[in-house]
């Protein structure tokens, strides 16, 4: 007698077969259908997103789900929640919204580090071009001041901004002026021999003049941040390290290579915090310079 193939039997075998193929079953209010890959969003999502204009957001796409993951912080208010959940309803499950602890900003304050114009920020490496010295930093930091100093009493210059990209990037080129200032190729105790790219589950460490080394896991890639007043910042490196002001500059790394550059982030080290970091590539190539 032939056996007839029941439908869980079904529901299995095409269950395998997507998994052969890489692909996922869909669950829709707690039933299985048949589905292609993971959800996708459409096109306009993230322009759609970023067309509301609403200061302490930010977004990128989670590479498990391929859903827009959009994070709003504690100065979004219930009117602009509710923009964003009929931007998500639009979509129809193209976007996930989630709370940040605190609110998302630059790191900036004043206290030890590298200073200039009552601003604290964070040398984040040393590079060179040719026999010229620099370090890299956050450009929110170098915008619109021209020298920086080794303390808060400003009595030993380092040497004048050279070069600086804020918003849409976030990285400034400070030159090493002074001689009397060393500039080894190092991050605290590591000889930096390279860059590289971050990818998500990486195991990387930052370094910065407030909190020190703190450690984590790279989250998600190419995440863009509305500071607010206009100052939104993309292609970011998203953490789960947490970060405070100062900070702001200090480097993103994995062993001996050089990641990214600290641009800002929300929540602190008592409580925990999500950090924000510019790729070190593009600011070297937008310079002409390297590590070493």
């Amino acid at each position: 007698m032939t056996a007839r193939r029941t439908t869980k039997g079904h529901s299995q075998l095409i269950a395998y077969v997507l998994s052969l193929l890489g692909l996922a079953a869909l669950t829709v209010s707690g039933t299985s259908a048949t589905a292609a890959p993971a959800a996708v969003p459409a096109p306009g999502v993230a322009s759609a997103v970023a067309a509301l204009g609403i200061d302490g957001t930010a977004w990128t796409v989670d590479e498990r789900s391929g859903r827009l993951r959009v994070l709003a912080d504690s100065t979004v208010s219930d009117t602009e929640l509710a923009r964003l959940r009929r931007t998500a309803d639009r979509f129809d499950g193209g976007l996930t919204l989630e709370r940040l602890d605190g609110r998302l900003r630059t790191l900036l304050s004043g206290g030890d580090g590298i200073y200039a114009g009552g601003r604290r920020c964070t040398a984040g490496v040393n590079v060179q071009s040719g026999s010229t010295y620099y370090f890299v930093t956050a450009g929110h930091c170098t915008e619109g001041l021209p020298t920086w100093y080794t303390g808060a009493a400003l009595d030993t210059a380092v040497g004048p901004t050279t070069g600086s990209s804020f918003p849409g990037n976030d990285f400034g080129v400070v030159r090493y002026a002074n001689p009397a200032v060393p500039h080894p190729g190092t991050i605290g105790t590591v000889d930096v021999t390279g860059t590289a790219s971050a990818h998500v589950g990486q195991r990387v460490c930052t370094r910065g003049a407030t909190t020190g080394v703190r450690c984590g896991v790279v989250t998600a890639l190419n995440a863009t941040v509305n500071y607010g007043g206009g100052d939104i910042v993309s292609g970011l490196i998203q953490t789960n390290i947490c970060a405070e002001p100062g900070d702001s500059g200090g480097p993103l790394y994995a062993g001996d290579k050089v990641i990214g550059i600290l641009s800002g982030g929300s929540g602190n080290c008592t409580t925990g915090g999500t950090s924000y970091y510019q790729p070190i590539q593009e600011a070297l190539s937008a310079y002409g310079l390297s590590v070493y």
